[in-house]
């Protein structure tokens, strides 16, 4: 990992001097368990990445402006529904959707102002995108060349993960196959035009939310992942050119010592499944890089503050499961999108833990512990069963179209919730220690005026921009679906013609149907 040590020297309050590693020297070593780089958070700290986007292109770059100058180390770009699913904002099925859980964007002109005075070159931006990540990436990269940026260099993520859609959440468009042609092609496309990009992050995160347990958020996400790359081999792709690329999402749930495990088992499953199924040589291909977000399903709209406490711990088992990003959640996120407020304090939770606790000045505290490594052994060999379960019905797409995937989540979240009404399980402030009469806090409010002014500026768009030139490109996008050829060279054309990206989705549905 690059950069200097953080501190002269490592020591306790008291000056007891700490090492860089208790135990066997494993760190960095196959299969990666305790931690995928030899130094750690010692040499650098893990990205403090806050998701945010709500309102308006404008209201959202204020809002990373004041998370950077808070001292956030990457944005992480919120979409609202219509961008999700490939509508613009004046399409009916948008209406009443625009900016309300993420920013709305529907051009370049957009992109414009969502980083305006923000240098892409210089910051590392994710995007939780999945069924538009091809346009979204290509408006990403539009936007970075107009203020000069070496795209070799651009650094970030673009989800990309379309089969937990499928299984998890729903924000998908096109049938299986054809969702799949798309996430190869990203593949593709940056293998040899960005460098440095995270073509994908496979997301355990909604399988948890959804209800999964840790060991089938841990199963399901690895077996999407192997999904992927099979998918990629099979479109001719050598395995150590795209997998270094490949990132994961997982949900830093609140069994604060099940989730630890979670995490290096998940590392270590992962560097097995790469080197003996795949049979990948480079180290790079085998380490398991991911972020992690604290847990919305969680947190409680009853007795808000308590959502501080959970998500201080939830974030705590991340950085000693050795996450390499993080978002915190804020407080108020059960009732709405956070204010300015709990955002900076969700912040300053990454950033107490980081330079107050002590625990990011050895490379593994957790090292040697009995009950980490008993969990550890049994997540790993749980998600490993029910990975073979899923090989044996024909690998993730073909459990998801036979629904064994969500049945699994659907089951173990009416488990949970069973034990919640019986009060087998305690959830503070819920079914246990209620309280009335507590004044509620103040929560963000979506102005509706924000939503008139995204219709009356794409309308505005379409009437300005060369009609004949957005033509050609969409027509050059429906051919790309039909030949084969690789997407992405022409979905960067459109968005450079200022088509919209409902008119870009568009395109792919006349060719690819939707699901």
């Amino acid at each position: 990992m690059p950069g200097k040590l953080r501190k002269p020297k490592f020591e306790t309050s008291s000056q007891i001097p700490i090492d860089r590693i208790y135990g066997p020297d494993e760190a960095a070593k196959f299969p990666f368990t305790r931690g995928i780089y030899e130094e750690m958070y010692r040499a650098r700290l893990w990205t403090m990445r806050q998701y945010a986007g709500f309102g308006s292109a404008a209201e959202s770059n204020k809002r990373y402006k004041y998370l950077l100058a808070s001292g956030t180390t990457g944005l992480s770009v919120a979409f609202d529904l219509p961008t999700q699913i490939g509508y613009d904002s004046d399409h009916p099925m948008a209406e009443g959707e625009v900016g309300k859980v993420g920013v709305p964007i529907d051009s370049l002109e957009d992109f414009d102002i969502l980083f305006d005075g923000i240098e892409l070159a210089k910051i590392s931006t994710s995007m939780t995108i999945n069924a538009t990540a091809s346009i979204l990436l290509a408006l990403y990269v539009a936007k970075a060349k107009k203020q000069g940026a070496d795209l070799k260099k651009l650094s970030g993520t673009v989800q990309n993960d379309i089969l937990k859609e499928y299984a998890a959440r729903g924000t998908y468009i096109y049938p299986p196959q054809a969702s799949m042609r798309i996430v190869t092609d990203i593949f593709s496309w940056c293998a040899s035009e960005l460098p440095s990009w995270n073509t994908i992050s496979i997301s355990g995160y909604h399988i948890r939310e959804a209800g999964a347990t840790a060991a089938e958020e841990i199963a399901f996400t690895l077996a999407n992942g192997i999904a992927y790359v099979q998918a990629a081999i099979d479109a001719g792709l050598a395995v150590d050119d795209f997998a270094p690329r490949l990132s994961f999402f997982f949900n830093a749930h609140i069994n604060f010592f099940e989730e630890i495990a979670k995490f290096r088992a998940a590392r270590s499953l992962w560097a097995k499944l790469m080197k003996e199924r795949f049979g990948a040589k480079k180290p790079e291909s085998l380490k398991l890089r991911f972020h992690t977000q604290t847990a919305g399903s969680t947190l409680t709209a009853q007795q808000i503050e308590n959502n501080i406490v959970r998500t201080t711990i939830e974030a705590m088992s991340a950085v000693l499961g050795g996450t390499q990003s993080l978002h915190t959640n804020g407080k108020d996120e059960a009732l709405a999108l956070p204010t300015e407020e709990s955002a900076r304090t969700a912040l300053r939770t990454q950033q107490i833990i980081a330079y107050e606790s002590g625990v990011a000045d050895t490379v593994d505290p957790m090292a040697g512990s009995y009950y980490v490594e008993y969990l550890t052994s049994q997540l790993e060999s749980r998600s490993t069963a029910l990975i073979g379960k899923i090989d044996a019905l024909g690998g993730s797409v073909k459990a998801i179209e036979a629904s064994f995937l969500q049945d699994k989540i659907a089951e173990s979240a009416y488990e949970f919730q069973k034990k919640v009404e019986t009060k087998e399980e305690i959830v503070v402030g819920v079914n246990e220690f209620v309280e009335s009469g507590i004044a509620e806090s103040p929560t963000l409010k979506i102005d509706p005026s924000l939503e008139r002014d995204q219709i009356a500026r794409v309308r505005a768009l379409r009437a300005k921009r060369d009609e004949s030139k957005v033509r050609s490109a969409l027509s050059d996008v429906e051919r790309s679906c039909s030949d084969g050829s690789n997407l992405m060279p022409r979905i960067l054309t459109a968005v450079e013609s200022f088509a919209t990206l409902g008119e870009i989705a568009d395109a792919m549905r006349k060719v690819f149907g939707e699901f």
